[in-house]
């Protein structure tokens, strides 16, 4: 009875400490939770106030180094009154995602995907939208902070703009970042027609480090384009079998090229319609510096060599360019880096064929039983497919064929180099390949051949 007694009183003392504790500990961290809310948290979720006084229109070369989008374009402008004045014009467009692939989709400007819209924090800016598509549509301003009258909602906070009709959209950036523009009405078709484009804005007094060498823009996307047809299907939830890097598949997607020893910014942008993608670089390791919320203090930011682009976000990195050579750069989902032939395929993996190729080619002339031992020669092999169609991997490199498609291109560094133009394939200095072991380095080595 005693010890239980004593028990008993030592359980009471020890629950009524730890209670105690619980509620200094409560106390505590309210103090500190209504502190670190004074000091630290923003003071604003929305840009702030409106009505910011616009600044002078900031100019390349004396407030920014030019973004640059590999294979796209970048949208031109006119200052009157004090304001940037833009115009895009959706319409349909004819696009070729790769030689022997062209699709009829929807667009800006003429081009799939539209051009980069540019601008500096403080600009007064004075968007006029076009529509010369059948239906109707709006622009969303991706990110940006503004009236809620522009924000491009067709229903709510706009009238839809009809087919022939064109509108004006107003504002002035209270902020910097990579940011995205597409429609808000209908977006499951037009989207998944291509109608999407990228915004940068630069910072008007850029703090100390900022400034980068080069500044790439890359919008990654996906489509259904069905063998032999000419039109995306927007219905497409699932097997997406075009996945592009600024409305291109490797081997047409144009590298990304810089001088050794240079600072690089690469901007991600991805409006698929329901992917992320984990983006890989090869030979350099990269720091994560911005989401589409706004730059990540020094402090905060990690070293990877992969970054997720979730749906809907942006990602910028940046690296020094220090080491020579051509270096992938590539979504690291295995189906992401094939093109469209590569879908909707038996397995044929082990299987052994016989007398299959005879027997079917008699009824089918040229047939030819592929995949048994892997996929990696269905490029090369240059058999027929459809019209309009092109085989799942890549195209010819310096040492043989890449079996690459897809999301995938090539960050090109070079110890000389002019301008942004593709300095053709690297030449790696005597003894730097991979090459057939030696007999003689392998008995070396212990190593049986």
């Amino acid at each position: 009875m005693d010890e239980k007694i004593d028990r008993s009183r030592r359980d009471a003392v020890l629950g009524g400490a730890v209670l105690a504790g619980t509620a200094a500990l409560l106390v505590d961290g309210q103090a500190r939770a209504a502190g670190a809310s004074a000091r630290s948290w923003d003071r604003s979720y929305s840009g702030g106030q409106l009505g910011r006084t616009p600044l002078l229109p900031g100019e390349p070369g004396r407030d920014y180094v030019p973004s640059v989008t590999p294979g796209g374009s970048t949208l031109p402008w006119r200052v009157v009154d004090g304001a940037k004045i833009y115009h895009l014009v959706a319409g349909e467009v004819e696009h070729e995602f790769a030689p022997g692939l062209k699709a009829k989709c929807w667009g800006y400007n003429g081009s799939v995907h539209g051009p980069t819209l540019e601008a500096v924090e403080g600009d007064h800016v004075r968007v006029y939208v076009t529509n010369k598509l059948p239906e109707p549509t709006t622009v969303h301003w991706h990110g940006v902070y503004l009236p809620n009258g522009m924000d491009g909602v067709g229903g709510l906070t706009q009238r839809v703009i009809q087919p022939g009709e064109t509108f004006k959209y107003e504002w002035t950036f209270r902020q910097s970042g990579t940011l995205m523009y597409h429609p808000h009405h209908d977006e499951m078709t037009q989207m998944a027609l291509g109608m999407m484009g990228m915004i940068v804005v630069h910072p008007r007094r850029p703090p100390a480090g900022y400034q980068v060498d080069r500044d790439f823009v890359i919008l990654l996307s996906e489509w259904r384009i069905k063998p032999g047809t000419q039109r995306p299907d927007p219905i497409e939830m699932t097997d997406f079998n075009v996945l592009t890097m600024n409305g291109k598949v490797f081997p047409a997607t144009t590298p990304l090229v810089s001088r050794l020893g240079e600072r690089v910014r690469v901007r991600f942008g991805n409006l698929s319609a329901m992917d992320h993608h984990p983006i890989h670089l090869h030979g350099h390791y990269f720091k994560i510096v911005a989401t589409d919320g706004g730059s990540i203090p020094t402090s905060a930011q990690w070293p990877e060599s992969t970054v997720l682009v979730p749906t809907g976000s942006t990602r910028d990195i940046e690296f020094v360019s220090d080491a020579a050579g051509d270096w992938p750069l590539h979504c690291h989902m295995t189906h992401h880096v094939m093109n469209q032939m590569g879908h909707g395929v038996p397995n044929m993996i082990g299987v052994k064929s016989g007398s299959l190729d005879k027997n079917v080619g008699s009824l089918v002339p040229g047939y030819m039983t592929m995949g048994q031992e892997g996929m990696g020669s269905m490029g090369e092999m240059s058999m027929a497919v459809p019209p309009n169609s092109i085989p799942m991997v890549g195209g010819h490199g310096p040492y043989g064929y890449i079996t690459m498609g897809g999301m995938f291109t090539l960050l090109k560094v070079r110890e000389h180099l002019d301008g942004y133009d593709d300095p053709g394939f690297y030449k790696a200095a005597p003894g730097t390949v991979a090459e057939l072991a030696k007999p003689a380095d392998a008995k070396r080595d212990g190593i049986p051949l």
